[in-house]
């Protein structure tokens, strides 16, 4: 809804940036025959993780829309560093195609201690994240997604906010 909100408010291109754990499956169903809205997914591989069918490298879009479509699954036990350079990639992707504003789909579930995912970023990572994604230089709209280690997620969020804002 933020990136239909923001095509209707006259932004030509909206990127669409998913850094959950779980593969965007229903934004990318969404956005998939458009070129109006870039997807991009960093998550766990589908060969292992849900939702299985879909988040897989070779999705790229159909139509329109092909080549807007950019998923990055990555497997269980990546470190910030692997992530971080997924994250670029997917930085990058969104320069090239020339987004107007970008829409975080927040989840920590990629911290850790999380019980149902398979990443490993640490609490401080949160902070480099926030500082990576503004550095995109875009107005951001972030959408909260949740996480599962309760103890962590408010600092966590609260990590990528301010990395954010230092930046």
């Amino acid at each position: 809804m933020a990136a239909q909100a923001l095509r209707d408010a006259g932004i030509e291109r909206v990127a669409v940036l998913d850094v959950d754990y779980h593969h965007g499956n229903g934004t990318q169903a969404i956005f998939y025959e458009r070129d109006d809205v870039h997807f991009a997914s960093l998550h766990g591989d589908p060969l292992t993780d849900y939702p299985y069918y879909l988040g897989h490298a070779d999705e790229r879009g159909a139509g329109r829309g092909e080549g807007f479509n950019h998923n990055l699954p990555l497997p269980r036990g990546t470190d910030f560093a692997a992530w971080r350079a997924a994250l670029k990639t997917a930085l990058a992707r969104i320069a090239a195609v020339k987004a107007g504003a970008l829409v975080v789909s927040l989840g920590v579930d990629t911290f850790e201690g999380d019980p149902i995912s398979g990443f490993k970023l640490k609490s401080d990572d949160y902070l480099r994240m926030g500082q990576d994604l503004a550095r995109a230089g875009l107005p951001t709209v972030f959408v909260f997604e949740g996480g599962y280690a309760v103890a962590e997620v408010g600092v966590n969020a609260v990590n990528v906010l301010e990395g954010f804002a230092q930046a």
